[in-house]
């Protein structure tokens, strides 16, 4: 149910802004209270106001507690961008000028999704650096499965404030959000070292490995089978081949640091590629600690070694 609430009228408070995001994030008004401070009857008195004011009832209520409407889910969404904002407005405005030579400091959190491989090894050197140029933007790292809305989707919800992400052709940048290409990489053959007939080992797959790009290319290859080894994620993909249980197809990324117990070979000039790049919304693009950020992963992806798989 979507309809209900009365016309809207007025503006929602940054209190209210809270109050929705902390209902949505908890799963209902007695948890969100709990967070907030307040009580249950006030989470609910807040919530039939924010309602009465944006016009539509944004929460279904239950005996599990609540769940956001369609509506309830794009405004959440919103709001937790606001507050991001509101948040950057602050900590800007106090570091406006506030540097050595007059220059800008740039402080605060920084929310970044990432999915598992560029989470461990794109995105440290980056953070590195940041840390090194401004000491006080704060990050965190969430890892999010890319599968479906992936790390973009957790940019679009307002979860996070950039996302690194797999985009391309058939991968594109959510619409609401921007975006950029960071590296592209190839896909390797991946086999135990030293193996006389690799391509007679079982494939081992994982979920995340291809976008619909890649799987047309693979199922254009007759030599490769159906996988008959399901890991949860990379780095069991890699512990199973170089035990010599299996191959595998991976990217470049996913190889950092891979053991010396496996071996790479090329696919040869038609080998897939994947296109990794960030994601943030128009808003968030224009502030310090995102800006600040994407320099620095533009400048470590142009110094990074890609690892087996690269072009020759």
């Amino acid at each position: 149910m979507t309809t209900g609430a009365s016309a809207p009228g007025g503006d929602l408070s940054p209190q209210e802004l809270r109050t929705l995001v902390a209902v949505a994030a908890e799963g209902g008004f007695s948890a969100a209270a709990a967070v907030l401070g307040m009580t249950q009857s006030a989470v609910s008195h807040a919530m039939r106001g924010i309602e009465r004011k944006v016009g539509v009832v944004l929460f279904e209520r239950g005996r599990h507690g609540a769940r956001p409407t369609p509506a309830g889910a794009r405004a959440v969404a919103h709001a937790s961008r606001v507050l991001r904002m509101l948040d950057a407005l602050g900590a800007e405005a106090r570091g406006a000028g506030a540097g050595p030579d007059g220059a800008d400091t740039v402080t605060g959190p920084l929310r970044i999704a990432a999915f598992r491989s560029a989470a461990l090894h794109l995105l440290p050197p980056a953070l590195e650096a940041l840390a090194a140029r401004h000491p006080g933007i704060k990050p965190t790292v969430t890892v999010i499965r890319e599968v479906g809305p992936g790390t973009a989707g957790v940019v679009a919800e307002g979860r996070a404030d950039v996302g690194i992400a797999t985009i391309g052709t058939s991968s594109p940048v959510p619409a609401g959000l921007i975006g950029d290409v960071l590296l592209e990489e190839h896909y390797a053959l991946v086999h135990p070292a030293g193996h006389p007939d690799p391509r007679s080992l079982p494939l081992v797959d994982w979920t995340e490995n291809c976008s619909s790009y890649t799987r047309t290319w693979w199922s254009e290859q007759d030599w490769i089978p159906c996988a008959t080894v399901r890991a949860e994620d990379d780095g069991a993909v890699l512990s199973i081949v170089a035990g010599g249980a299996g191959m595998a197809i991976m990217p470049a990324l996913s190889l950092t640091n891979a053991p010396a117990t496996i071996a790479t070979t090329d696919l040869g000039p038609t080998r897939p590629t994947r296109t990794i790049g960030y994601v943030t919304s128009p808003a968030l693009a224009s502030t310090l600690a995102v800006r600040a950020l994407i320099r620095e992963l533009r400048s470590t992806r142009s110094t990074r070694t890609r690892g087996p798989g690269r072009a020759p």
